[in-house]
């Protein structure tokens, strides 16, 4: 893509680890000129590869503690690796996020700010990429975000989005479910059918894309997430519970039907080689069988259910058609059904194949499989001892949590599908309920692609420039702007006020600009020098005074108002001192002659918006090119429209920003939304006034 690139890196804050992911695109504006009629009704078009990507353990959360030392320790490896691959002159000009998940959500709020805060602050000092906005680069997101974030990177990577006539399930739906299943938490996101859709309207996500030629996409979507059903915090529940059990036995061996025959281990999951006194273990019995039935109850399914239907610990959840909703798995589900006992990659899930592998794995012997390991593979035998719990605890989340039918066993959906969707989707499993996926056309399925693709939607120019549809989500409803709306993180270029200038001409003026910012206060300083010399005697002063002031009075027509020689009279007035009496009393007599000029109304709008100075500016001509990472218009008269506290580094270094939230709309504070006023760090320009 050269010159023409746009790039972005965002780090995937897990509860085990956080990973690097670069993404880059076309940049719209130039795409779209020689583009296809089929490319212009598609998203920008991202790519990435393998290698720039990277991932480090522990995750973030371990630092709640010890927040200074998360830069150093654990951000610095991730970032030289994204300066090894982007260009260095396209740092200034590249979006850093990181979005921790569920690890961070566990941690107390006071740890959560200060992570955060010192992260961001690391990243601005230590790094060049952009970083305007702490609020909206370094957060922990929801688990309903990461959701909605997946399931636009899995219908953007199967085409659900640009080719919807070879995507027909039926029922006017082409889209597909997205189910993520990581150590702590676990996420669901689809698109109801149209009755349920309607049923559940206040229940839905409103997601607005849009498309290469300007038009917006919407889509409404469900999603939910449940904190502490991921599969480290299954495994701890499970453990607790097997206690209780057989905690009047007072034994110090625990049989554990999750762990293949034999296996010893601590409470933690540590292997035990020698036997301690009075250490309590838990010993693998491999009757896999029974270990599906002890883990059903933690799915909470007899949990009160205040707004039905629900699905898991008392969650309400729209009814799901399986007519028309397939999903899509990631992250454990892949690793789960795939990894020990080795699903192939575009193998369809079946839940008999799959319930017969794992049956047979878990009743082998431990010694037997672990010498089929190389021993010096840590993760592979952590992952070969607790492959038989995941198993048991993904089925159970599968089928008796979503709902999800059993190929073989339960009574199938009917599919009713387009001749295109067969050919795309019927050899690799995505015409069934459930399919497990890792990666789709070589692109890995991660909700930071998700976020990425909503950032370069977010780039490209609307139709005839209109904001009325921005790119973002909020609440489901009939504002176009919902009170809760949260944008996408940047906005297109908006035309420029120099006539055949291209975007890069400008940007290198600017760049030209912002090199030499010395020189004209140097010369002001020097003439404020030669002034104060030349006037430093009374008598030259007064002289000088008197001969302009006599020459504004001859020139001055009979019968005209006396504007200049007042206006000029103000200002000797603080140069050389007040005037005689005799000047004060005529000034003052022929006050009648004066009349207040017209106020050009589109100066001061101008500047009151920012768009004169590339703030979120859509074509109005009156400034510099707002940058691709610069925030949507501030409409102070449209509080719903803007924003809050976001700020905006243009490409050629030039700080702007709007004002917070608080400054600008204090009504909307009962809102409840969160103000990023209390950003460690908040980029001011010396080109903005200060707001009234």
């Amino acid at each position: 893509m050269g010159k023409k690139s746009r790039w972005g890196v965002i780090l995937d804050a897990g509860s085990s680890g956080t990973r690097l992911h670069i993404y880059q695109w076309k940049d719209p504006e130039k795409a779209r000129k020689k583009a296809s009629a089929e490319e212009l009704r598609s998203l920008p078009k991202l790519v990435t590869e393998k290698k720039w990507t990277k991932k480090i353990r522990p995750g973030v959360s371990t630092f709640g503690e010890k927040p200074k030392d998360v830069g150093p320790e654990h951000l610095n490896d991730l970032v030289q690796h994204a300066l090894k691959y982007i260009p260095e002159d396209k740092i200034q000009d590249t979006p850093i996020f990181l979005m921790a998940t569920a690890g961070m959500r566990l941690l107390p709020k006071v740890q959560q700010t200060g992570l955060t805060r010192e992260i961001c602050s690391y990243l601005q000092q230590n790094t060049k990429f952009s970083l305007p906005d702490c609020g909206l680069h370094i957060q922990v997101i929801p688990g309903e975000t990461e959701g909605l974030y997946g399931w636009i990177a899995a219908n953007y990577l199967l085409g659900g989005f640009d080719r919807p006539d070879a995507h027909k399930h039926g029922k006017g739906h082409h889209t597909y479910g997205f189910l993520d299943m990581g150590g702590a938490s676990a996420q669901i996101a689809f698109a109801p059918n149209a009755t349920e859709a309607e049923k559940h309207a206040n229940d839905l996500k409103l997601l607005r894309l849009r498309t290469l030629d300007g038009a917006p996409a919407e889509y409404r979507l469900f999603t939910a997430s449940w904190l502490g059903f991921g599969v480290n915090r299954a495994r701890e529940a499970f453990v607790e519970a097997l206690q209780e059990v057989y905690v009047e036995t007072h034994s110090k061996e625990l049989p554990d039907p999750c762990l293949p025959k034999s296996l010893r281990t601590t409470l933690d999951g540590t292997v035990v080689t020698e036997k301690k006194p009075n250490e309590m273990t838990l010993v693998g019995t491999g009757a896999f069988q029974e270990c599906l039935e002890l883990t059903q109850p933690l799915l909470g399914k007899d949990k009160p259910c205040p707004d039905s239907p629900c699905l898991i610990n008392g969650q309400h959840v729209p009814a799901i058609d399986f007519d028309v909703n397939h999903f899509v798995g990631v992250s454990e589900y892949w690793h789960t059904t795939h990894g020990v006992f080795g699903g192939k990659d575009n193998e369809a899930y079946d839940f008999t194949t799959y319930l017969k592998r794992v049956k047979d794995y878990c009743s082998r012997d431990w010694s037997a499989i672990a010498s089929s390991i190389d021993s010096r593979e840590k993760n592979d035998l952590r992952n070969a001892q607790e492959a038989c719990f995941k198993a048991s605890w993904i089925i159970n989340v599968l089928h008796e949590g979503v709902g999800i039918p059993r190929i073989g066993i339960d009574k199938m959906p009917g599919f009713n599908v387009s001749h295109g969707a067969l050919e795309h989707d019927k050899d690799k499993g995505f015409l069934d309920p459930f399919q497990a996926v890792d990666k789709i056309d070589k692109v890995e399925v991660s909700w930071t692609l998700g976020k990425m693709v909503l950032y370069a939607a977010g780039q490209v120019p609307p139709k005839s420039g209109d904001d009325t549809y921005p790119v973002g989500f909020g609440s489901n409803g009939p504002a176009t702007i919902p009170h809760d709306f949260q944008f996408a993180g940047s906005t297109w270029r908006a035309p420029g006020a120099t006539g055949n200038q291209t975007i890069d001409e400008w940007e290198d003026y600017m760049g030209k600009a912002k090199g030499t910012p010395g020189t004209g206060f140097f010369a002001f300083v020097v003439l404020l020098i030669f002034v104060g010399y030349f006037f430093r005697k009374k008598d030259r002063r007064m002289r000088f005074y008197g001969k302009v002031n006599s020459f504004m009075r001859r020139s001055r027509r009979p019968g005209s108002p006396r504007k200049s020689a007042r206006g000029f009279s103000g200002l000797t007035n603080k140069l050389f001192g007040r005037s005689t009496p005799y000047e004060r009393v005529m000034e003052e007599g022929e006050a009648n002659q004066f009349e207040l000029g017209d106020v050009d109304d589109d100066d001061y709008s101008d500047s009151s918006d920012g768009s004169r100075y590339g703030v979120g500016a859509s074509g109005s001509g009156s400034g510099a090119r707002a940058s691709g990472l610069a925030t949507p218009k501030v409409n102070a008269f449209d509080p719903l429209s803007v924003p809050f506290g976001f700020s905006a580094l243009d490409r050629s270094g030039l700080v702007v920003r709007t004002e917070s939230r608080e400054r600008l709309v204090p009504h909307l504070q009962a809102t409840g939304r969160r103000s990023r006023a209390g950003s460690p760090t908040r980029l001011k320009s010396p080109l903005v006034p200060p707001q009234a």
